[in-house]
Formats: C-alpha cells, structure tokens, sequence
C-alpha cells in the first residue's frame, strides 16, 4: 500500500470528513484510531466544570497524545490530532447546541484542525524512541503549539476564549497563581507540559529521558505552589477597617438572582422583591445579572423610579442589567449603575456573543437562527470599556469593573479594568438558556481565574445561577447554585488600589512567547526535511517511520 493512499483520500489530505481510499480493511485500519482520538478529545472535557475533575486534567491529554506519537507517519500523526481536536469541542461545547444548532459539528471541525499541529509536534518529537534531548524540548515545543491553537481560537470574530485547558484549575488558587505571572495561558502551558512529559515517562525505552521528564513534571507542579506561597494573602475581611477608601478593608455586595422567571416584566419585580429583603443589612453595592430589565432606563421613568427607590432603601448604589431598545432602533445590553437621583453612568457590552447575540457573516450564516435560537437580529456593541464610578456606604470611591456575561471570558478586558482603577470586577451574566447543562458552572469558573490574574476579588451574578464571589486570589467565598433564588450577601476583602500583578504590568506575553516557540519549531522541521532529501537523494517519507532531524 503506497504512503499516499495511507495518508489521503481523492480529495487531498485526511481530516475528519475525508474521504477513505478504497478497501475496508484498508478504511477500518486507518479509522479505527481516529476515532480513538475523537473519543479521547472527550477524556479531558471531564476535568472542566461541572464533572470538575480538575486533578484529571494533568494527565487526561496522555491518551490523545499517545495515538499521536505512534501514527505511522507526521501527516497521519496531524490528522489524529485534528480529530481529537474535533472531539474535544463537540463534547466541551455540546451545550451550544440551543444557540447554533447543526453549526456545531461544523465549528469542531474547524477548531479541530488547529489542533493537527500538535499531532505533528508530538509525532516530530516523541516519535519512539523519545531521547533525552528530546525529552526536554517537547513538553516546550508541544505545549507552546497547543498553546498557538488555544490563542488562535480565542480570537473574538472565532469565538472567544472558551474551554481553555488552564481554567479545569479554577478550583485550586495555588495553581491559579500562575495567573498572576502569565495569565490563564501559563496555566494552560504547565498543564500541556507536564502531560508531555508523562507521556515520556511511560514510553521511553532508556531510564535518563525517563527521569528528565518525571524531573519536569515535579518542577512544573511546584512552581504554582511555590508563587502562591510567595503571594501575600488577601486581607481577611473586616482587618484594616471597612469601605473601600483605604489601602485594604472590605465591602459588602448583595448579588440579587431571581431565578427562572421568563417574562420580564415578572422578572424585573422578582429581582426588587429579592432586594427589598435586604432590609436594614448594610452593603455598598447591590448587583443585578444581565438582563434583568428590558426597559431602556433613559426613556422608562417608572422603571428607573423602582430601582431609584431601592438605591434609597438600602442605602447602597444598584447596578442593574439592561437588555433593551434603545432610541436609535438597535437593542444592546448595558450595565447601568443606578443612585437615589438616578442613573450615574453605564458600559455597554463591547464583545458579543457569536450566534448568541449576532450572527457572524449574518448573509451567509442567517440561516442559523432559523434552526436555532440563534440571534434573530444583531445587538449593537459599545465602543470602548472604561469604570463605573460607584462608592461604598461611606461615600467613598469604588470603582468598579463591571463587565457582561460573556466578556468574563477575554483576559485583556480584566486587566484593562485592573490598570484603570477598579477595586472588584463584576461580572453580570444569564445562562438561563443552557440551564441544566455544564455551561452555567463553566461560565462561573472564569470569575475566579480573572481574580487570581488580576489580584482584584470579583463576583458573578446570575439571573439563574450560578451567582458567586472570589477572592483576590481566585477562592470562592460564597455561591448561590441554579436552584437557589434570592439575595448572596458577601463581605470582599479589598486589594489596594495601586496593587498590580504582574500579568496585569506585562499582559499577554506568553501566546507570542508560544508563536514565536510554535514558528521556530516549524522552520527546524522543514529545514530538517529539507537536509533529509539531500541526504539521500529522495524525499523524506513520513511513512518511514522516521523523525525528522531536529527530532534526533
């Protein structure tokens, strides 16, 4: 059987809809591990919320990285990782379903097949046997690929940066304290490493490649540890006196969920019964999900006279969720922050949701929402992201970085919020749509990573859970689940203003540190293959069973 009819169908190279050359037992050979890597793409699906098997994240790639290394040649060795690529989306993502529809199997697809150049970094390296050198370049070069794909992904007119293997840690603030240096991208790095490197401890031959990797896998697994230790620790709440104008101290935020509740009219009355419990309990800031009123506040006196009269009550700021038309025609969602007088300031959500709030490329892909809940019309975004000026009981300042829903995803919109000023990130979210699916605890984890990168506390608020509130450090002090309603009350200890990690000095320096590391990678390879046809005077063939150069 020639190398060509192994590697590609009629149409070209395989991929997970190609076309299989004649013969079935020829077909069943070459299919059998790809679905075997389409179902290990699933296995580290299972670490992320709501499964939570966080500590399965450090060895849950083993099985996809496996079928790599031992594919017959590099581009087969890259088709096995675009389909576990695939399968890993079609399973972290499943819930998407609602808002896309068939789209989804097409969007595996095309993320799958990032992740081909893993398959081809692994087989490059790892291909048996592993050597020493090799050893220690490929828990760096794969991780630095896998990281490429991740970053390429997160682009927001893709999607955004979702089911990112670093957030399964969001549970473990001494891992999370990578974050700090690197964002969640170093976590993601040091997860991928150390699977690397135990993919080398259980397939090299010689003890000496065996032992450099089980070196790396320790060190990497100390090095998070080891910052959080390094790390001071968030004041305990109430030490270094209360309000927010001094260095440290604490507020109290009150985050209203009125829980399942469709029409808006009885949901927008929900959220005041739930605050109008709060009664005499004194907070600084009462905080609305998304969406929790459909009136436009500029142009809705009674509506906007209701929230006015609970700023009044409880003697604390509301900053409430508006998903409305406004006066040009187009709705948009805004965060509006509301005091006895009226409406101080609102952010309008800048990163939409594809599918969910706008269809991209809406006169090719329109169809969508005819077969989904996709976005019927397109919401208008803002322009620009700036503080919500709000102030603690006191009268003191506390502002605020207040962020909707889906933009708890992006890294860069924290830390913007962080370097401004804001002394705690809100995040005001509803996932009521993928209720009773993993996507509601999902979703909740990303305010603890963007507390541990930026050394702010934040909080989410759901209209239907999950409502939730970290620490500076990324620890959960209080949750309310999807089957709770009502008001959460937590005390938040604050960071000092000037504070800064250095994730939120340097920002995103680690996705082009992996480009660079991903490039360099690929030119050592083809230079490689370029000295192996000289060499012999053929072309190298994939099909030899044979690493490249650098791979020596």
């Amino acid at each position: 059987m020639s190398r060509r009819s192994l590697l590609t169908g009629p149409a070209g190279p395989a991929g997970p809809a190609a076309v299989a050359a004649p013969g079935r037992p020829d077909r069943a050979a070459r299919y059998r591990p790809r679905l075997a890597a389409l179902a290990a793409g699933a296995v580290p699906v299972f670490a992320f919320p709501a499964p939570g098997l966080a500590t399965l994240a450090w060895v849950a790639l083993v099985p996809g990285l496996l079928l790599m290394q031992r594919a017959p040649g590099m581009r087969e060795a890259a088709v096995r990782g675009w389909w576990f690529g695939a399968g890993f989306i079609l399973t972290g993502m499943y819930w998407l379903v609602p808002s896309v529809g068939p789209a989804l199997p097409l969007l595996a697809v095309l993320f799958g097949a990032l992740q081909a150049g893993v398959g081809a970094a692994v087989w490059g390296l790892l291909h048996p046997p592993p050597t020493t050198r090799r050893a220690l370049l490929a828990p760096v070069v794969v991780a630095a690929v896998w990281l490429t794909t991740e970053y390429a992904r997160s682009w927001h007119a893709l999607g955004g940066p979702w089911a990112l293997i670093g957030a399964t840690q969001w549970q473990h603030p001494t891992v999370l304290a990578l974050a700090s240096i690197g964002g969640i991208w170093l976590v993601s790095a040091a997860v991928v490493a150390v699977n690397t490197a135990v993919l080398v401890v259980l397939t090299a031959a010689e003890r000496r490649p065996r032992t450099v990797a089980a070196l790396v896998v320790a060190g990497l697994l100390a090095a998070g540890p080891l910052l959080f230790a390094l790390q001071p620790a968030p004041e305990p709440a109430g030490a270094g006196g209360t309000g927010a104008g001094g260095a440290g101290g604490a507020i109290t935020l009150a985050l209203v969920q009125p829980g399942i509740v469709d029409e808006p009219q009885a949901r927008f009355e929900a959220g005041v019964r739930a605050t109008e419990t709060l009664g005499g309990r004194l907070v600084d800031l009462v905080v609305w999900g998304e969406s929790s009123t459909t009136a436009d506040l500029d142009r809705d006196p009674a509506a906007l006279d209701r929230l006015r009269g609970l700023a009044a009550t409880t003697g604390a700021r509301v900053l409430a969720g508006e998903d409305a038309r406004k006066a040009d025609g187009r709705i948009s969602k805004d965060a509006v922050l509301i005091s006895p007088d009226g409406i101080v300031d609102r952010y309008r959500k800048i990163r939409l949701v594809p599918f969910g709030e706008y269809v991209p490329l809406r006169p090719v892909l329109g169809w969508v929402a005819g077969v989904s809940r996709a976005a019927g019309e397109n919401r208008a975004p803002g322009s620009a992201f700036h503080l919500l000026p709000a102030v603690d009981r006191a009268g003191g300042a506390l502002p605020v970085g207040a962020l909707i829903c889906f933009e708890s995803a992006f890294p860069d919109l924290s830390r913007t919020a962080a370097r401004a000023g804001a002394r705690v990130l809100v995040y005001q979210s509803s996932t009521s749509t993928f209720q009773r699916t993993w996507a509601p605890e999902q979703h909740v984890s990303l305010a603890a990573i963007r507390a541990a990168e930026t050394g702010r506390p934040a909080v989410q608020t759901s209209l239907t859970g999950v409502s939730a509130a970290f620490d500076a450090q990324g620890r959960e002090l209080a949750r309310l689940g999807t089957d709770g309603t009502g008001t959460l009350v937590v005390r938040l200890p604050l960071t000092a203003p000037s504070a800064l990690t250095w994730y939120d000095r340097v920002g995103d320096v680690v996705p082009p540190a992996a480009l660079l590391v991903t490039a360099g990678a690929a030119v050592g390879a083809l230079r490689g293959r370029g000295t192996g046809r000289s060499a012999q005077g053929r072309p190298a063939s994939a099909a030899d069973g044979q690493p490249s150069e650098p791979a020596r």
